[in-house]
Protein backbone atom coordinates (compact mmCIF):
# COMPACT_ATOMS: atom_id res chain seq x y z
CA UNK A 1 0.00 0.00 0.00
CA UNK A 2 1.33 3.60 -0.72
CA UNK A 3 1.51 6.15 1.57
CA UNK A 4 -1.58 8.02 -0.69
CA UNK A 5 -3.67 4.67 -0.52
CA UNK A 6 -3.23 5.20 3.66
CA UNK A 7 -4.15 8.36 3.24
CA UNK A 8 -7.78 7.21 1.92
CA UNK A 9 -6.45 8.68 -1.51
CA UNK A 10 -6.50 6.72 -5.01
CA UNK A 11 -8.22 7.11 -8.52
CA UNK A 12 -10.46 9.91 -7.92
CA UNK A 13 -12.34 9.47 -10.90
CA UNK A 14 -13.78 6.69 -9.57
CA UNK A 15 -14.80 8.15 -6.21
CA UNK A 16 -18.35 10.15 -5.52
CA UNK A 17 -17.54 13.61 -5.27
CA UNK A 18 -18.85 13.45 -0.90
CA UNK A 19 -16.27 11.18 -0.33
CA UNK A 20 -13.64 12.01 -2.85
CA UNK A 21 -9.99 12.77 -2.21
CA UNK A 22 -8.64 14.83 -4.98
CA UNK A 23 -4.93 14.14 -5.93
CA UNK A 24 -4.88 17.49 -6.25
CA UNK A 25 -7.04 20.63 -5.33
CA UNK A 26 -6.26 24.55 -6.94
CA UNK A 27 -8.33 27.40 -7.82
CA UNK A 28 -6.34 30.19 -7.28
CA UNK A 29 -6.88 31.66 -10.90
CA UNK A 30 -9.47 32.24 -13.28
CA UNK A 31 -8.57 29.47 -15.41
CA UNK A 32 -9.43 27.20 -12.64
CA UNK A 33 -11.85 24.21 -14.02
CA UNK A 34 -15.40 24.60 -12.46
CA UNK A 35 -15.23 23.91 -8.66
CA UNK A 36 -11.21 23.47 -8.90
CA UNK A 37 -8.50 21.65 -10.87
CA UNK A 38 -8.56 18.16 -9.63
CA UNK A 39 -12.56 18.28 -8.35
CA UNK A 40 -13.41 16.21 -10.66
CA UNK A 41 -10.58 13.95 -10.70
CA UNK A 42 -7.83 16.12 -13.34
CA UNK A 43 -4.73 15.15 -12.82
CA UNK A 44 -2.83 18.52 -14.15
CA UNK A 45 -4.15 21.96 -13.07
CA UNK A 46 -4.92 24.15 -16.52
CA UNK A 47 -2.08 26.14 -16.11
CA UNK A 48 -0.27 22.81 -16.26
CA UNK A 49 0.88 22.66 -12.74
CA UNK A 50 0.67 18.54 -11.64
CA UNK A 51 -0.74 16.98 -8.77
CA UNK A 52 3.19 16.93 -7.06
CA UNK A 53 4.27 20.18 -7.78
CA UNK A 54 0.41 21.96 -6.39
CA UNK A 55 1.12 19.95 -3.29
CA UNK A 56 5.02 21.16 -2.72
CA UNK A 57 3.72 24.38 -3.22
CA UNK A 58 1.30 23.77 -0.28
CA UNK A 59 3.72 22.50 1.66
CA UNK A 60 5.62 25.88 1.33
CA UNK A 61 2.89 28.11 2.01
CA UNK A 62 2.40 25.58 5.09
CA UNK A 63 6.43 26.10 6.21
CA UNK A 64 5.78 29.96 5.70
CA UNK A 65 2.89 30.04 7.87
CA UNK A 66 4.92 28.33 11.13
CA UNK A 67 7.78 30.59 9.95
CA UNK A 68 5.70 33.48 10.25
CA UNK A 69 4.45 32.75 13.75
CA UNK A 70 8.05 32.55 15.30
CA UNK A 71 9.34 35.68 13.32
CA UNK A 72 6.55 37.67 14.91
CA UNK A 73 7.89 36.56 18.36
CA UNK A 74 11.07 36.91 17.26
CA UNK A 75 10.46 40.88 15.98
CA UNK A 76 8.82 41.35 19.64
CA UNK A 77 12.07 40.83 21.29
CA UNK A 78 14.34 42.19 19.06
CA UNK A 79 11.81 45.53 19.53
CA UNK A 80 12.82 44.83 23.02
CA UNK A 81 16.99 45.00 22.61
CA UNK A 82 17.20 45.99 18.81
CA UNK A 83 20.72 45.30 17.32
CA UNK A 84 21.91 45.27 13.70
CA UNK A 85 22.82 41.78 13.02
CA UNK A 86 19.60 40.23 14.70
CA UNK A 87 17.66 43.28 12.34
CA UNK A 88 19.68 42.10 9.01
CA UNK A 89 18.68 38.17 9.62
CA UNK A 90 15.48 39.26 9.77
CA UNK A 91 15.24 40.77 6.72
CA UNK A 92 16.84 37.46 5.18
CA UNK A 93 13.53 35.65 6.93
CA UNK A 94 11.40 38.08 5.50
CA UNK A 95 12.68 37.99 1.47
CA UNK A 96 12.50 34.19 1.67
CA UNK A 97 8.86 34.70 2.67
CA UNK A 98 8.04 37.12 -0.18
CA UNK A 99 9.82 35.28 -2.84
CA UNK A 100 8.61 31.95 -2.01
CA UNK A 101 4.82 32.89 -1.93
CA UNK A 102 5.49 34.60 -5.69
CA UNK A 103 6.91 31.55 -6.53
CA UNK A 104 3.65 30.27 -6.12
CA UNK A 105 1.80 32.05 -8.18
CA UNK A 106 0.20 31.12 -11.39
CA UNK A 107 2.53 30.44 -14.01
CA UNK A 108 5.37 31.34 -12.06
CA UNK A 109 7.49 27.83 -11.73
CA UNK A 110 7.06 23.95 -12.75
CA UNK A 111 10.49 22.56 -11.88
CA UNK A 112 10.52 19.80 -9.21
CA UNK A 113 14.10 20.30 -8.31
CA UNK A 114 13.85 24.26 -8.15
CA UNK A 115 10.63 23.04 -6.05
CA UNK A 116 12.73 21.01 -3.82
CA UNK A 117 15.57 24.41 -3.55
CA UNK A 118 13.13 26.65 -2.61
CA UNK A 119 11.28 24.19 0.63
CA UNK A 120 15.30 24.12 1.53
CA UNK A 121 15.48 28.06 1.90
CA UNK A 122 12.53 27.95 3.95
CA UNK A 123 14.24 25.26 6.01
CA UNK A 124 17.17 27.75 6.37
CA UNK A 125 14.97 30.92 7.44
CA UNK A 126 13.45 28.06 9.43
CA UNK A 127 17.07 27.71 11.15
CA UNK A 128 17.74 31.27 11.54
CA UNK A 129 14.53 32.33 13.35
CA UNK A 130 14.16 29.94 15.59
CA UNK A 131 18.02 31.11 16.86
CA UNK A 132 16.81 34.52 16.60
CA UNK A 133 14.22 33.62 18.73
CA UNK A 134 16.02 31.67 21.31
CA UNK A 135 18.60 34.11 21.48
CA UNK A 136 15.98 37.11 22.26
CA UNK A 137 14.70 34.82 24.65
CA UNK A 138 17.93 34.25 26.52
CA UNK A 139 18.49 37.81 25.99
CA UNK A 140 15.72 39.67 27.89
CA UNK A 141 14.87 36.66 29.81
CA UNK A 142 18.28 34.92 30.91
CA UNK A 143 19.16 31.42 30.41
CA UNK A 144 16.70 29.28 31.83
CA UNK A 145 17.89 26.45 34.10
CA UNK A 146 16.61 23.21 35.94
CA UNK A 147 13.76 24.01 38.10
CA UNK A 148 10.95 21.33 39.97
CA UNK A 149 7.49 23.08 39.35
CA UNK A 150 4.08 22.06 40.86
CA UNK A 151 1.83 20.42 38.60
CA UNK A 152 -2.54 21.10 38.96
CA UNK A 153 -2.11 22.58 42.32
CA UNK A 154 -3.37 26.57 42.82
CA UNK A 155 -4.89 28.56 45.57
CA UNK A 156 -5.95 32.38 45.61
CA UNK A 157 -7.33 34.64 43.11
CA UNK A 158 -5.36 33.10 39.90
CA UNK A 159 -4.69 34.17 36.19
CA UNK A 160 -3.83 30.76 33.93
CA UNK A 161 -2.03 31.29 30.41
CA UNK A 162 -1.87 29.31 27.61
CA UNK A 163 0.25 29.62 24.14
CA UNK A 164 3.84 30.92 24.10
CA UNK A 165 4.15 34.41 24.33
CA UNK A 166 6.48 35.04 27.44
CA UNK A 167 7.38 38.17 27.01
CA UNK A 168 3.60 38.77 27.27
CA UNK A 169 3.05 37.10 30.45
CA UNK A 170 6.42 39.22 31.54
CA UNK A 171 4.70 42.02 31.09
CA UNK A 172 1.73 40.72 33.00
CA UNK A 173 3.80 39.87 36.08
CA UNK A 174 5.24 43.51 35.78
CA UNK A 175 2.09 45.13 36.09
CA UNK A 176 0.25 42.73 39.01
CA UNK A 177 3.37 44.07 40.31
CA UNK A 178 3.27 48.05 39.75
CA UNK A 179 -0.59 47.63 41.06
CA UNK A 180 0.87 45.95 44.64
CA UNK A 181 -0.72 42.80 44.06
CA UNK A 182 2.02 40.46 43.75
CA UNK A 183 0.18 38.62 47.38
CA UNK A 184 -2.96 38.79 45.71
CA UNK A 185 -3.16 37.52 42.80
CA UNK A 186 -0.85 34.02 41.35
CA UNK A 187 -0.02 33.05 38.12
CA UNK A 188 0.22 29.67 36.17
CA UNK A 189 0.56 28.27 33.23
CA UNK A 190 -0.88 25.84 30.85
CA UNK A 191 0.46 23.63 27.79
CA UNK A 192 3.65 25.48 26.29
CA UNK A 193 3.92 28.33 28.90
CA UNK A 194 5.32 25.65 31.64
CA UNK A 195 8.98 26.71 30.29
CA UNK A 196 8.48 30.15 31.57
CA UNK A 197 9.54 28.85 35.24
CA UNK A 198 12.95 28.19 33.86
CA UNK A 199 13.74 31.62 32.72
CA UNK A 200 15.36 34.16 35.81
CA UNK A 201 13.48 37.32 34.83
CA UNK A 202 10.22 35.22 34.70
CA UNK A 203 11.63 33.20 37.98
CA UNK A 204 11.99 36.43 40.27
CA UNK A 205 8.41 36.59 40.04
CA UNK A 206 7.22 35.42 43.52
CA UNK A 207 3.18 34.47 42.48
CA UNK A 208 4.36 33.02 38.99
CA UNK A 209 3.49 29.87 41.13
CA UNK A 210 2.57 26.25 38.94
CA UNK A 211 1.72 24.70 35.60
CA UNK A 212 -1.95 23.43 35.61
CA UNK A 213 -2.93 20.74 32.75
CA UNK A 214 -1.48 19.97 30.06
CA UNK A 215 -1.07 20.11 26.00
CA UNK A 216 -3.24 23.05 23.98
CA UNK A 217 -6.79 20.59 23.80
CA UNK A 218 -7.43 19.87 27.11
CA UNK A 219 -7.96 23.51 27.69
CA UNK A 220 -11.90 23.20 27.14
CA UNK A 221 -11.92 21.04 30.65
CA UNK A 222 -8.90 22.58 32.25
CA UNK A 223 -10.63 26.32 31.64
CA UNK A 224 -14.02 24.93 32.72
CA UNK A 225 -12.84 23.92 36.37
CA UNK A 226 -10.39 26.75 36.43
CA UNK A 227 -12.25 29.70 39.21
CA UNK A 228 -9.99 32.65 37.67
CA UNK A 229 -9.37 34.37 34.52
CA UNK A 230 -7.82 32.55 31.53
CA UNK A 231 -5.32 33.97 28.90
CA UNK A 232 -4.54 32.35 25.50
CA UNK A 233 -1.73 34.63 24.19
CA UNK A 234 -1.08 33.01 20.93
CA UNK A 235 -1.89 29.86 18.53
CA UNK A 236 -3.82 26.73 20.08
CA UNK A 237 -7.02 28.12 20.91
CA UNK A 238 -10.35 26.28 20.89
CA UNK A 239 -13.38 28.42 19.37
CA UNK A 240 -16.90 27.74 20.48
CA UNK A 241 -17.93 26.13 17.27
CA UNK A 242 -15.77 23.05 17.88
CA UNK A 243 -16.84 23.20 21.73
CA UNK A 244 -19.43 23.98 24.00
CA UNK A 245 -17.62 23.62 27.20
CA UNK A 246 -16.47 27.20 25.65
CA UNK A 247 -19.13 28.56 27.21
CA UNK A 248 -18.33 27.71 30.56
CA UNK A 249 -15.78 30.03 30.99
CA UNK A 250 -16.02 32.52 27.72
CA UNK A 251 -16.54 35.48 30.03
CA UNK A 252 -13.20 35.04 31.84
CA UNK A 253 -11.61 34.26 28.65
CA UNK A 254 -8.90 36.93 27.50
CA UNK A 255 -6.59 36.56 24.18
CA UNK A 256 -3.67 39.05 23.22
CA UNK A 257 -2.76 40.06 19.88
CA UNK A 258 -3.45 37.86 16.96
CA UNK A 259 -5.44 35.10 18.96
CA UNK A 260 -9.04 35.72 19.04
CA UNK A 261 -12.72 34.16 19.31
CA UNK A 262 -16.18 35.48 19.25
CA UNK A 263 -17.23 36.13 22.68
CA UNK A 264 -13.94 36.39 24.43
CA UNK A 265 -12.30 39.59 25.64
CA UNK A 266 -9.07 41.23 23.93
CA UNK A 267 -6.13 42.70 26.04
CA UNK A 268 -5.52 45.90 23.87
CA UNK A 269 -2.34 47.84 23.69
CA UNK A 270 -0.88 45.73 26.60
CA UNK A 271 -3.22 47.02 29.18
CA UNK A 272 -3.94 44.16 31.45
CA UNK A 273 -5.41 46.07 34.34
CA UNK A 274 -9.12 44.87 33.12
CA UNK A 275 -7.71 41.48 33.34
CA UNK A 276 -6.11 41.88 36.47
CA UNK A 277 -9.29 43.55 37.77
CA UNK A 278 -11.82 40.86 36.64
CA UNK A 279 -9.18 38.14 38.36
CA UNK A 280 -9.87 40.13 41.32
CA UNK A 281 -13.74 40.01 41.22
CA UNK A 282 -13.78 36.36 40.94
CA UNK A 283 -13.34 33.95 43.35
CA UNK A 284 -10.30 31.86 44.51
CA UNK A 285 -9.38 29.03 42.49
CA UNK A 286 -10.48 25.72 43.93
CA UNK A 287 -10.27 21.72 42.86
CA UNK A 288 -6.44 21.99 42.25
CA UNK A 289 -4.59 20.08 45.15
CA UNK A 290 -2.65 17.92 43.61
CA UNK A 291 1.32 17.08 44.65
CA UNK A 292 2.42 15.99 41.30
CA UNK A 293 5.25 17.68 39.75
CA UNK A 294 7.00 18.29 36.29
CA UNK A 295 10.65 18.87 35.10
CA UNK A 296 11.78 21.71 32.80
CA UNK A 297 14.27 24.14 31.90
CA UNK A 298 17.06 22.48 30.32
CA UNK A 299 17.88 25.02 27.69
CA UNK A 300 20.70 23.99 24.98
CA UNK A 301 22.59 26.64 26.72
CA UNK A 302 22.33 25.19 29.84
CA UNK A 303 22.94 21.64 28.13
CA UNK A 304 26.19 22.39 26.50
CA UNK A 305 27.59 23.62 29.87
CA UNK A 306 27.50 19.80 30.62
CA UNK A 307 29.32 18.85 27.15
CA UNK A 308 32.70 17.60 29.53
CA UNK A 309 30.67 15.19 31.53
CA UNK A 310 28.19 14.35 28.43
CA UNK A 311 31.19 13.46 26.68
CA UNK A 312 32.81 11.68 29.56
CA UNK A 313 29.83 9.08 29.86
CA UNK A 314 29.66 8.46 26.08
CA UNK A 315 33.25 7.91 25.83
CA UNK A 316 33.18 4.78 28.84
CA UNK A 317 29.78 3.77 27.32
CA UNK A 318 27.50 5.24 30.24
CA UNK A 319 25.33 6.66 27.67
CA UNK A 320 25.22 4.38 24.32
CA UNK A 321 22.46 6.55 22.79
CA UNK A 322 19.71 10.29 22.73
CA UNK A 323 16.27 10.74 21.56
CA UNK A 324 14.49 13.32 20.31
CA UNK A 325 11.15 12.38 21.52
CA UNK A 326 8.93 15.60 20.63
CA UNK A 327 6.76 17.56 18.91
CA UNK A 328 2.62 19.10 18.60
CA UNK A 329 0.10 17.27 20.64
CA UNK A 330 -3.15 16.90 19.36
CA UNK A 331 -5.98 14.42 20.41
CA UNK A 332 -6.21 10.60 19.96
CA UNK A 333 -4.41 7.60 21.55
CA UNK A 334 -2.38 7.41 17.96
CA UNK A 335 -0.08 9.05 20.09
CA UNK A 336 0.06 6.91 22.66
CA UNK A 337 3.00 5.73 20.65
CA UNK A 338 5.50 8.27 22.07
CA UNK A 339 4.54 7.19 25.43
CA UNK A 340 4.93 4.30 25.36
CA UNK A 341 8.51 4.50 22.95
CA UNK A 342 9.59 6.85 25.91
CA UNK A 343 8.39 4.33 28.65
CA UNK A 344 10.75 1.52 26.59
CA UNK A 345 13.47 3.79 26.44
CA UNK A 346 17.08 1.96 28.02
CA UNK A 347 18.33 3.57 31.59
CA UNK A 348 21.31 4.50 29.85
CA UNK A 349 19.85 5.93 26.98
CA UNK A 350 18.68 9.92 26.58
CA UNK A 351 15.67 11.75 25.98
CA UNK A 352 15.41 14.93 24.45
CA UNK A 353 12.38 16.55 24.23
CA UNK A 354 10.43 20.03 23.64
CA UNK A 355 6.84 21.55 22.92
CA UNK A 356 3.57 20.44 24.02
CA UNK A 357 4.16 17.10 23.06
CA UNK A 358 6.00 16.22 26.04
CA UNK A 359 2.88 15.95 28.31
CA UNK A 360 2.79 12.65 26.90
CA UNK A 361 5.22 11.68 28.91
CA UNK A 362 6.55 14.15 31.00
CA UNK A 363 4.84 13.08 34.17
CA UNK A 364 7.71 9.68 34.45
CA UNK A 365 10.61 10.21 36.39
CA UNK A 366 13.10 9.03 34.53
CA UNK A 367 15.96 9.68 37.10
CA UNK A 368 19.69 10.02 35.95
CA UNK A 369 21.78 8.30 33.84
CA UNK A 370 23.41 5.06 35.97
CA UNK A 371 26.72 5.75 37.54
CA UNK A 372 26.36 9.68 36.19
CA UNK A 373 24.63 12.80 37.46
CA UNK A 374 23.13 13.89 33.97
CA UNK A 375 19.19 13.48 33.82
CA UNK A 376 18.11 11.05 31.52
CA UNK A 377 14.77 13.48 30.51
CA UNK A 378 15.76 16.57 29.01
CA UNK A 379 13.03 19.50 28.21
CA UNK A 380 14.50 21.92 25.77
CA UNK A 381 11.09 24.33 26.24
CA UNK A 382 8.98 25.60 23.57
CA UNK A 383 8.37 24.07 20.05
CA UNK A 384 10.73 26.93 19.35
CA UNK A 385 13.43 25.85 21.05
CA UNK A 386 13.34 22.47 18.76
CA UNK A 387 16.77 24.67 17.53
CA UNK A 388 18.35 23.13 20.88
CA UNK A 389 18.79 19.62 20.04
CA UNK A 390 20.49 20.29 16.75
CA UNK A 391 22.63 22.84 18.49
CA UNK A 392 23.39 19.87 21.46
CA UNK A 393 24.12 17.61 18.49
CA UNK A 394 26.51 19.39 16.22
CA UNK A 395 28.30 20.36 19.46
CA UNK A 396 28.60 16.34 19.96
CA UNK A 397 29.50 15.65 16.57
CA UNK A 398 31.91 18.48 17.05
CA UNK A 399 33.38 16.84 20.46
CA UNK A 400 33.76 13.46 19.08
CA UNK A 401 35.17 13.90 15.97
CA UNK A 402 32.46 13.05 13.89
CA UNK A 403 31.74 14.82 10.14
CA UNK A 404 28.45 13.52 9.85
CA UNK A 405 26.44 14.43 12.33
CA UNK A 406 23.62 11.55 11.15
CA UNK A 407 26.62 9.32 12.38
CA UNK A 408 26.12 9.99 16.33
CA UNK A 409 23.65 7.46 18.14
CA UNK A 410 20.48 9.90 17.93
CA UNK A 411 16.91 8.39 17.10
CA UNK A 412 13.98 10.78 16.49
CA UNK A 413 10.50 10.12 16.83
CA UNK A 414 8.04 13.31 16.46
CA UNK A 415 4.71 14.13 16.44
CA UNK A 416 3.03 16.94 14.63
CA UNK A 417 0.08 18.16 14.35
CA UNK A 418 0.26 22.28 12.41
CA UNK A 419 2.24 24.16 10.51
CA UNK A 420 4.67 25.15 13.25
CA UNK A 421 5.86 21.82 13.34
CA UNK A 422 6.11 21.95 9.11
CA UNK A 423 8.95 24.73 9.64
CA UNK A 424 10.86 22.49 12.33
CA UNK A 425 10.76 19.68 9.76
CA UNK A 426 11.83 21.52 6.82
CA UNK A 427 14.34 23.53 9.16
CA UNK A 428 15.82 19.78 10.04
CA UNK A 429 15.72 18.72 6.32
CA UNK A 430 17.72 21.39 5.02
CA UNK A 431 20.03 20.80 7.86
CA UNK A 432 20.72 17.25 6.30
CA UNK A 433 19.10 15.85 9.38
CA UNK A 434 18.03 12.03 8.23
CA UNK A 435 16.15 8.71 10.04
CA UNK A 436 13.25 10.80 10.97
CA UNK A 437 9.90 9.18 12.21
CA UNK A 438 6.93 11.32 12.00
CA UNK A 439 3.56 10.49 13.55
CA UNK A 440 0.47 9.81 14.62
CA UNK A 441 -0.47 10.17 10.55
CA UNK A 442 1.43 11.35 7.36
CA UNK A 443 0.58 14.54 6.44
CA UNK A 444 -2.38 14.87 3.59
CA UNK A 445 -0.26 17.04 1.70
CA UNK A 446 2.38 15.00 1.20
CA UNK A 447 1.87 12.38 -2.11
CA UNK A 448 3.37 9.08 -2.74
CA UNK A 449 5.92 11.17 -5.07
CA UNK A 450 7.02 13.93 -2.34
CA UNK A 451 6.86 10.97 0.03
CA UNK A 452 9.06 8.76 -1.91
CA UNK A 453 11.64 11.68 -2.65
CA UNK A 454 11.53 12.32 0.95
CA UNK A 455 12.30 8.87 1.85
CA UNK A 456 15.10 8.35 -0.53
CA UNK A 457 16.77 11.45 0.27
CA UNK A 458 16.58 11.56 3.86
CA UNK A 459 14.97 8.46 5.26
CA UNK A 460 12.06 10.41 6.28
CA UNK A 461 9.11 7.59 7.72
CA UNK A 462 5.55 7.68 9.48
CA UNK A 463 5.37 5.57 12.55
CA UNK A 464 4.28 2.30 12.32
CA UNK A 465 5.28 -0.03 15.12
CA UNK A 466 7.79 0.17 17.66
CA UNK A 467 9.77 -2.17 17.50
CA UNK A 468 9.58 -2.48 13.87
CA UNK A 469 10.77 1.04 13.58
CA UNK A 470 12.98 1.38 16.67
CA UNK A 471 13.89 -2.23 18.12
CA UNK A 472 17.33 -2.05 16.98
CA UNK A 473 17.92 1.00 18.61
CA UNK A 474 16.24 -0.30 22.01
CA UNK A 475 18.07 -3.11 21.69
CA UNK A 476 21.50 -1.64 22.30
Amino acid sequence: MGLFDFLGGGNSKECSQKDCHPKMFCYQCEMSMPEGCGAHGQEIGTCGKTATKSRLQDLMTFGLRGLSAYREHARELIDMNPNADDLKTLIEIDDVMSETLYFTLTNVNFNFNEHIAQLMKVGEAGVKVMDLLSGGHTNVLGVPTPVTVTQNKAEGKGILISGHNLDMLHKLLERIEERGLSDKINVYTHSEMLPAHAYPELRKFKNLKGNIGGAWFDQTDVFTRWNGTCVVNTNCIVPPEKSKKVANYIDRLYTYKIVGIEGAKKIENDNFDPLIDQTLELPDVTGFDSDATLTTGHHYKTILTLAPQILDAIKSGKIKRFWVIAGCDAPGHGRDYFRELAEKVPADHVIITSSCGKFRFNDIDFGTVPGTEIPRYLDLGQCNDSNGAVHIALALADALGVEDVNELPISIALMWMEQKAVIILLALLYLGIKDIYIGAKAPQFVNEEIFGFLNETFNLNVISDIEKDFGKELAE
